[in-house]
């Protein structure tokens, strides 16, 4: 069996439970929503500020991207929730992680829980399979 068809079959069940909070959500209002308050910092086409790697004379990360190219496919669903609702530095300091920067504003006040969901589904929805499974099995499965 080669690995990328053994690394399937191991990551199946995961796959096929993991991602339910980004299931059946508006991925049109979310582009929209993304259009109307991501874009101006992570991009129209998702591809962040350049340097986004590099921290500004302010020790600020300029935006990532949101595309394949960036980091966010890294993160667990909830992560990408809390961190667009309550904003980085706001996530950070409740997680016990204080002097964290970030440029990140929580959108809590701006989207209900509903909008920011479907803004993380129309990012979702851009990127390349193979990444959207990678992604799809950091989630944990909450018994779904």
């Amino acid at each position: 069996m080669t690995r990328a068809l053994l690394t399937f079959v191991l990551l199946w069940p995961a796959l096929a439970f993991a991602d339910h909070e980004l299931v059946d959500r508006d991925i049109g209002n979310g582009q929209i929503l993304y259009v109307d308050h991501c874009a101006s910092c992570h991009g129209v086409k998702l591809e962040g500020q350049p340097k986004w790697r590099r921290p500004g004379e302010d020790g600020i990360l300029p935006a990532p991207p949101h595309d394949g190219s960036g980091h966010t496919w890294h993160h667990d669903n909830q992560l990408l929730f809390d961190y667009t609702k309550l904003g980085g530095e706001s996530l950070m300091k409740a997680r016990g992680i204080v002097g964290f920067k970030s440029g990140m504003p929580g959108l809590g006040d701006i989207m209900s829980d509903e909008d920011i969901w479907d803004v993380l589904a129309y990012i979702r929805s851009t990127w390349p399979q193979h990444i959207r499974d990678i992604q799809a099995a950091s989630n944990p499965d909450h018994g779904q």
